[in-house]
């Protein structure tokens, strides 16, 4: 359902003081980049079909029409889930500035979507060849990124985020500012801890003086969470190619590196509860999709039960 620019503009004009409001708030909340771009296209969405009603009229029929309507047109529960989100947050948003007194979009239930699947994640051999395939001018700095999500779980946003004093070498400790706003201690493994001391050794000088920040581009600035993402996607491709014998090409992304963290973490017999404090969960419920296991776990418990069996 896309909305062409001078729509865009029209409910720009028509709903400013709301939509400069939800803006605001977001960024006071810490919302990402990407975040914020999804929930001010799905809530212009929201203010156009409501057809010049004024906020503060809406009620629960009218949220429950709209994301009928979504529904119908095709879109999965998991798009239609996050726009129903995004209408949540941005009547959170006018009852916190006092623009509204109710959310309407509170009383009405999320779709229903299949059970989590197991996520997506690398072996450990997996990463550890990507980890050697890493070239290049930029070697030192790209390999730390790589081992930062994949054995320390960070989300590319964190990464990016990272400044030169978050790391303490003493302790082999990173201070992660990650969702919601919220800072978290994590251990990193010597390994991990070596590669960063080399990639900070070779570390680029930025062009801006008092730039703090980790990671910087040939530009001399923060490194993107783009550049991050495609330096990632370049690897992947690259690992798929070493290995074209395999039956299926999987997609893979920078946050698959996250699933792996997790996934080693329960394998190894972490308990639960860290697994959350190093992934900075705010639920454990998020957590609990990484304790699925895998075809070869299940053989082997399927072979200690045939030693039980007299056939």
């Amino acid at each position: 359902m896309s909305i062409s620019s001078s729509v865009r503009n029209e409910l720009e004009e028509r709903y400013e003081e709301p939509l400069i409001a939800f803006r605001m708030w977001m960024a006071n909340a810490g919302y990402t980049s990407n975040t914020v771009r999804n929930y001010i296209s799905d809530v212009h969405q929201f203010l156009l079909f409501l057809d010049g009603m004024q906020v503060s009229q809406v009620k629960n029929l009218q949220v429950f029409a709209f994301l009928s309507k979504v529904k119908q047109s095709g879109v999965s529960d998991t798009t239609r889930n996050r726009k129903h989100c995004a209408i949540i947050s941005f009547y959170r948003a006018l009852n916190e500035l006092q623009i509204t007194e109710v959310n309407p979009a509170l009383q009405v239930k999320k779709s229903k979507t299949a059970s989590a699947r197991a996520p997506l994640y690398l072996e450990p051999e997996q990463i550890r060849e990507l980890c050697i395939h890493i070239e290049g001018k930029y070697q030192e700095r790209n390999k730390a990124i790589i081992m930062l999500m994949a054995y320390a779980g960070l989300r590319v946003g964190e990464v990016h985020r990272l400044d030169i004093g978050n790391y303490h070498p003493e302790r082999r400790t990173l201070e992660v500012f990650g969702k919601g706003r919220k800072w978290r201690t994590v251990p990193l493994p010597e390994p991990v801890a070596w590669q960063l001391e080399r990639a900070l050794e070779e570390r680029i000088v930025p062009w801006r003086a008092g730039e703090e920040a980790m990671f910087i581009s040939q530009k001399g600035r923060r490194l993107s969470i783009r550049h991050i993402q495609l330096m990632t996607s370049e690897l992947f491709e690259q690992l798929q190619q070493l290995n074209e014998g395999s039956r299926h090409k999987r997609s893979y992304s920078c946050h698959k590196l996250r699933h792996s963290f997790a996934t080693m973490l329960i394998q190894s017999g972490t308990d639960i509860r860290t697994v959350q404090e190093m992934l900075g969960h705010a639920s454990i419920q998020t957590t609990t999709v990484y304790t699925h296991v895998n075809d070869k776990q299940k053989e082997e418990a399927a072979s200690r039960l045939a030693s039980f069996m007299e056939l």
